[in-house]
């Protein structure tokens, strides 16, 4: 039996990464300290460790390492600048030692977030980014573009076989609708459905692109199953921009929602634009998202109604 080590597995993707490899017969153990979620939602049969990644070590040999564990919400990191740092930089040496030691596959989840506020769109991986290293979002921007230099270095060092990707605003079941954890999707989904204010932030012209967990959970196992893969850094996400003002509408016809519209101030450097080239994952992996926007919301929101009783 092949065995899959997941750090963040019980977060809003990996909790579905570890459903998949279940489902297909893998051993699967999951490091998590639990510090972004709100209960344990790993499968019953996974080995389950409560502990920080960046404190985490094991002798146990794998054939997967997958490095999930991060801060992904802007209001969280900005409030936890030196966590997000230690996820992205210890955690991940952490996860390529175990990795190396066990001639294991090594995943990694960075971030559309690399390429900062773009000036190419779709935004293809060839792209370097334009990333302030000292803004308020340079906690987890940079350090995951460290991340992806250290793992580049172990494979250039080492020979060994790593993969990068780079999701984009992937939302669905499971994942967090309250507090600063909330991200767009889910927030407005929750606002709307308790007809309270739908908050904005800026002017709402900024675009992005949203991908559906289970498009993204296709494209994942896919990528950290096929030879081809081996080496790449790959976008995963969607190319249709829609801007933040009419998601926020979209979601409010679907819900026949109440709530008004409440503006507040921009967050700092925000990217105005978002959208993924994703031609070399079509090419690679043969992949491509299936769920369209509005199925996906009308998903999430039937998830999420169910899940509060709204």
């Amino acid at each position: 039996m092949q065995k899959i080590l997941i750090s963040g597995g019980n977060g809003f993707l990996g909790s579905h990464l570890c459903d998949k490899a279940i489902n297909e017969g893998l051993s699967v153990t999951v490091v998590d300290d639990l510090s972004t979620s709100k209960e344990k939602q790993v499968p019953k049969d996974t080995h389950f460790i409560k502990k920080p990644v960046e404190k985490f070590d094991t002798k146990e040999k794998f054939d997967f390492v997958v490095h999930l564990a991060a801060r992904p919400s802007p209001d969280d990191y900005t409030r936890n600048p030196l966590a997000t740092i230690d996820s992205n930089d210890v955690g991940t040496r952490n996860m390529l030692e175990i990795a190396h030691r066990s001639n294991a596959t090594f995943f990694y989840t960075s971030t559309s977030e690399v390429y900062g506020d773009p000036d190419v769109l779709p935004i293809p991986e060839t792209y370097f980014g334009y990333v302030n290293p000292n803004g308020a979002r340079s906690c987890y921007d940079e350090s995951k573009r460290f991340s992806e230099a250290l793992i580049k270095a172990y494979e250039r060092q080492y020979g060994m076989d790593v993969r990068i990707e780079r999701p984009f605003n992937v939302y669905g079941p499971r994942i967090r609708e309250d507090g600063f954890y909330g991200r767009v999707i889910p927030r407005f989904i929750d606002q709307a459905l308790r007809n309270k204010p739908i908050t904005v932030y800026g002017d709402g012209k900024q675009t992005r692109s949203y991908l559906y967990f289970a498009d993204w959970l296709e494209a994942t196992w896919k990528f950290l199953k096929d030879p081809k893969a081996k080496g790449a850094v790959l976008n995963i996400g969607s190319n249709a921009e829609i801007s933040v003002m009419s998601l926020a509408e979209k979601i409010l016809n679907i819900t026949k929602s109440r709530s008004r519209i409440a503006y507040l101030p921009p967050r700092e450097e925000d990217p105005k634009r978002r959208a993924a080239d994703i031609s070399l994952a079509r090419k690679i992996l043969e992949w491509e998202p299936e769920v369209g926007l509005e199925e996906g919301l009308v998903k999430t929101i039937w998830w999420l109604r169910e899940k509060n009783r709204l």
